[in-house]
């Protein structure tokens, strides 16, 4: 099993190069497989043989005890074999296959996450998630049905040829011949059905993310009194679903129709003239009842195999729909070299940015934040804000200009030791459906217990913590649903000191706590700011009155810019706000009804607040 800390260059976009690429990472294992059951086929092979000595033995008219006894011998020694060779082919297949497939479900997931986050918020996060999954169901199958159900038929095939060549040679070449000619024909029609394989499999992918949404959805369901209607828009998906599966179940059902009829014709030729060759003497009792099983079970592998590639197809079609949805390239490179942080300013050179379809955000912005300064960014809804600190972290990568942080364009670093250097407090924290005590420690994995409650009790979130009926080994539920805005609020704070980063993000990280609350939280982040270059997004203006400078956005634009005490002298934009919201014109956010935050608004989706 591979290192999951190992990192994957490349995913094969095409299903057999994305499946050979796990079997040459093992090909001992694998090589090992294959020579167990050809070792098993083969001996499967020579027990019909030994079934023909043992039954000319007994049918010669001499009675030969030594003669029958070492036919009898023979042929369970090779039942044995056979049965032995499959059980190890299990034990060792079960720990090749099973490995690989978690290695490939890791590779997915890590190319994956790779993907820019304007990537997620075109795509059904839900469905993303379910056809890692199904992959993997789907390798595991192609895998098992390669190693058990295509192999052995592929060597009876040959070893039936070799053995029917003592009896016949005519009967050999015919039933060759006509194994690769149905097996042919089942192998086309298999590939015929592959667009109804893969529509069925598309299907599938897009009704599970439908389900995963409208069930994460449930409240919105719920307030809007809309069962009825999400529960006739499934039904209508589901029905889709049901008849993509019903054409392509129908077309495995005539495939398995055209092989039946094929065996039939072709079992009862060779039997006649098996039988003919022994009314005329040619042939023994034991050839006939060599014949006969061969037949049958060439015959029976032949359809095994058939359906075997019948069903590999279907896999690889879900494969294949799978790979086109993650594999297309990174829109965000990731080099190897690491951010190398000394002091912490942050550069914006000449920045132009604008989201795919939308209007343009930034055009030659141009800003230097010194390191350890404190800087408040303000602006209304869509000038730039949220773009601005997205852009910090590289979750989306400008089109024009750089940012630099201690003077390396972060482009040209690896992504994770970018955000290694920087500490975030979203507005809305998203949590893990763990205990508390993994949720903080997701800051710093290495970090001890005794760290955790320091950080947490910096937050002023130890006190709530100890009053949970597990503490902090309370499981807080799906996207942390069984704590209140406020406590998750907190616990991202925690996260954020446990982190200890020279870089530091606030996007309104006070927002859903209350007034008392706020006031602790406020004096905790003034000591989590202390020498550190911070960056923060705030809507009510009282929190940025410690802060060393404020820049004012407007449509991308540096509008105001100097200490607050400046800006409420200035008589500018910053000033006006001020004046509102302190004569309480501007309700705070707290009082206000809100929307239910989704996860694609902490990065900015412009498909909300574009900012």
């Amino acid at each position: 099993m591979q290192n999951p800390h190992s990192k994957v260059k490349l995913l094969p976009s095409k299903p057999l190069a994305f499946l050979w690429h796990y079997i040459s990472a093992r090909p001992w294992h694998f090589g090992g497989l294959m020579v167990i059951i050809f070792g098993a086929a083969s001996s499967a092979i020579a027990v019909q043989y030994g079934m023909k000595l043992l039954v000319d033995a007994m049918s010669s008219g001499v009675r030969t005890h030594t003669t029958v006894w070492f036919a009898l011998g023979l042929l369970i020694s090779l039942i044995v074999i056979e049965n032995t060779l499959l059980r190890l082919s299990g034990w060792l297949g079960s720990r090749t296959i099973l490995a690989s497939c978690v290695d490939m479900r890791i590779d997915l997931f890590k190319y994956l996450t790779g993907h820019s986050m304007r990537y997620f918020q075109q795509l059904p996060t839900g469905s993303l998630g379910n056809r890692i999954t199904a992959v993997s169901g789907a390798v595991e199958s192609i895998y098992g049905g390669l190693i058990w159900r295509i192999m052995p038929p592929v060597v009876d095939f040959f070893g039936a040829m070799v053995v029917l060549l003592s009896v016949d040679q005519r009967m050999a070449l015919t039933l060759v011949g006509f194994a690769i000619a149905v097996s042919a024909l089942i192998t086309g029609l298999g590939i015929r059905g592959r667009t109804k394989h893969q529509h069925f499999a598309t299907q599938v992918s897009k009704v599970g993310g439908e389900v995963v949404d409208a069930v994460s959805n449930v409240w919105t369901i719920k307030a809007f009194s809309a069962r009825n209607r999400e529960s006739e828009r499934l039904a209508q998906l589901f029905g889709e679903e049901a008849r993509a599966h019903q054409r392509s179940w129908m077309h495995v059902e005539l495939t398995r129709v055209i092989h039946d009829v094929c065996l039939s014709l072709m079992a009862g030729g060779m039997l006649v003239w098996a039988i003919n060759l022994w009314l005329a003497g040619a042939v023994t009792t034991g050839d006939v009842v060599m014949v006969s099983t061969l037949t049958f079970r060439i015959l029976h592998g032949s359809r095994d195999l058939a359906l075997a590639l019948v069903d590999s197809t279907q896999k690889i079609g879900a494969i294949a729909d799978t790979l086109r949805i993650i594999s297309p390239p990174h829109d965000l490179d990731d080099p190897e070299p690491q951010l190398v942080l000394t002091q912490g300013s942050i550069d914006f050179e000449n920045i132009r940015f604008v989201y795919q379809g939308r209007r343009e955000v930034f055009k030659d912005f141009n800003l230097h934040i010194p390191a350890g300064q404190k800087i408040g960014i303000v602006g209304s809804s869509g000038a730039g804000k949220s773009t601005l600190i997205s852009l910090v972290q590289r979750l989306d990568d400008v089109q024009g200009g750089r940012v630099l942080i201690d003077g390396q364009d972060i482009r040209s670093v690896s992504q994770d030791s970018l955000r290694e250097q920087i500490a975030v407090v979203p507005q809305e924290t998203a949590l893990f459906n763990r205990s508390i005590l993994e949720n903080i420690r997701y800051g710093r994995p290495d970090a001890s217990d005794e760290e955790v409650y320091e950080a947490a009790r910096h937050a002023f979130c130890d006190e709530f913590i100890r009053e949970l009926p597990h503490g902090y080994q309370t499981v807080v539920g799906e996207r942390g649903v069984m704590l209140s805005g406020g406590q998750r609020q907190r616990l991202g704070i925690a996260r954020a000191f446990l982190k200890d980063a020279p870089i530091l993000i606030l996007d309104e990280a006070t927002s859903a706590l209350d007034t008392h609350s706020e006031a602790e939280i406020q004096a905790a982040l003034s000591e989590l700011m202390h020498g550190r270059t911070v960056l923060a997004v705030a809507h009510r203006l009282s929190t940025l009155s410690g802060f060393d400078r404020i820049i004012v956005l407007h449509q991308g634009h540096i509008v105001e810019s100097g200490s607050p005490h400046e800006l409420r002298q200035g008589g500018g934009v910053f000033e006006t706000l001020w004046r509102l919201q302190a004569e309480g014109f501007d309700t705070e956010p707290s009082a206000r009804p809100k929307r239910k935050k989704q996860a694609s608004d902490n990065v900015c989706s412009p498909d909300f607040d574009t900012e």
